[in-house]
């Protein structure tokens, strides 16, 4: 028999969010995995899964069973030949990264953060930048999903095609995610090229650790502390942050990973929506003058503006459409929240007045209406939930909100 732990506290990386499971499982098996399922069927428990548990939003919690994914972590085969590498889902993008350049390969694209699940890494969407490049999932060739009944269902674009277009993003909804595999590249170098400018006026030396972590991490966390008690020091802080770790070039080659990588400094809050390419100057634009028009909404430097291909993934924000995420950011530091629903709600009126599909990993106020005004594919991803999930054993709080 498989045991669950008591008494785990849940949190996610910016401890925005949590949750008191009643049984915390570390499966190592299949067999395992089954047993837990069959355990929540028989006392009406429902099931989350969780990786790295990065997200920033409540999308991992439950008051019921948890499952972490961490001790199924291999790498199963990697075909030198067809450049693809299966993997177990609970297998960290970091320590993929490190096997996969053994071999000469690589992911093509990465987010930001690598101390995240595979499985994970497809169950929300996780994109970086690239206008060639697709979200992640758009790497992932075929995977097996571990359903509610039991059964394990291989699917690729010729295999279980319907359902292989949820899983790619399946919101932890669907089953557990057993295995991914992932169509990689021949390993590759990047420069990276770091400059100031302004939306106005296109672009016109090495980094530091003393003044990007040394003075940048801990000298910016003490300031937006104290600027808790003095909103007004906001903009001056974002500014003397910009022209202390922005205000000369800089210039970095390195295997690829660690380029993608950055450094997320300290814990905080966030949004992301990604909207159609053609529409990013408008909204950065609307977002920049309501800024201004409001010099007292407290807004943290910076919004991250970054570029994903158009794809055919059901629930991908990115679905049919070239699209840009706008991303923004607010810092806690030492942990403390900073009053945000101003800047939150303004943001969010921009993204949606855009046609705006928010990220799924990130915090947002989105229901049922507005996921199938925003998704053509929405009513076929419900219907293979709801076949493969007819109880709703893997939804939890947030889920609900997306599918009722």
């Amino acid at each position: 028999m498989v045991h669950g732990q008591g008494g785990v506290k849940f949190q996610n990386w910016a401890k925005t969010y949590g949750s008191s499971p009643e049984l915390y499982f570390q499966p190592t098996s299949v067999e395992e995995i089954r047993e837990i399922l069959d355990m929540a069927r028989q006392r009406d428990k429902r099931v989350k899964v969780v990786g790295g548990g990065h997200s920033p939003s409540d999308i991992a919690c439950t008051d019921d069973f948890m499952i972490q994914m961490g001790k199924m972590n291999r790498v199963l085969k990697v075909d030198k030949e067809k450049q693809q590498v299966t993997v177990e889902g609970g297998i960290f993008l970091s320590d993929l990264n490190v096997e996969l350049s053994k071999h000469g390969l690589a992911l093509a694209n990465l987010g930001a953060v690598s101390e995240v699940a595979a499985a994970g890494v497809i169950g929300t969407g996780t994109h970086n930048t690239g206008i060639k490049h697709g979200i992640l999932p758009t790497q992932v060739v075929a995977l097996t999903l571990l359903t509610a009944s039991g059964d394990i269902l291989e699917c690729s674009e010729c295999i279980n095609a319907d359902i292989f277009q949820a899983a790619r993003l399946h919101l932890g909804c669907l089953g557990v995610v057993l295995t991914v595999t992932f169509q990689c590249v021949p390993q590759f170098h990047l420069h990276e090229v770091a400059f100031p400018s302004t939306l106005t006026e296109p672009p016109s030396s090495s980094a530091s650790w003393l003044w990007d972590y040394a003075v940048g991490y801990y000298l910016l966390e003490f300031l937006l502390w104290i600027s808790t008690f003095v909103p007004s020091l906001v903009c001056w802080i974002n500014r003397f942050f910009f022209w202390l770790l922005f205000s000369s070039r800089v210039e970095n080659i390195a295997i690829s990973y660690k380029i993608f990588n950055y450094e997320c400094r300290f814990k905080q809050h966030v949004q992301d929506w990604a909207i159609p390419i053609e529409k990013t100057k408008e909204a950065l634009l609307e977002l920049k003058t309501a800024l201004e028009n409001n010099p007292k909404m407290v807004a943290h430097y910076p919004v991250e503006v970054r570029f994903a291909r158009g794809d055919e993934i059901w629930l991908s924000p990115c679905f049919q459409r070239d699209s840009c995420y706008m991303n923004i950011i607010m810092y806690r530091p030492y942990g403390k929240n900073v009053p945000r629903l101003n800047y939150w709600l303004t943001y969010e009126g921009i993204m949606k007045k855009h046609g705006g599909r928010p990220h799924w990993a990130k915090a947002h106020s989105c229901t049922r209406k507005d996921f199938e005004k925003m998704y053509p594919a929405f009513p076929k991803f419900c219907s293979v939930r709801e076949k493969l999930d007819p109880t709703g054993m893997f939804l939890n709080t947030y889920l609900e909100k997306v599918f009722y």
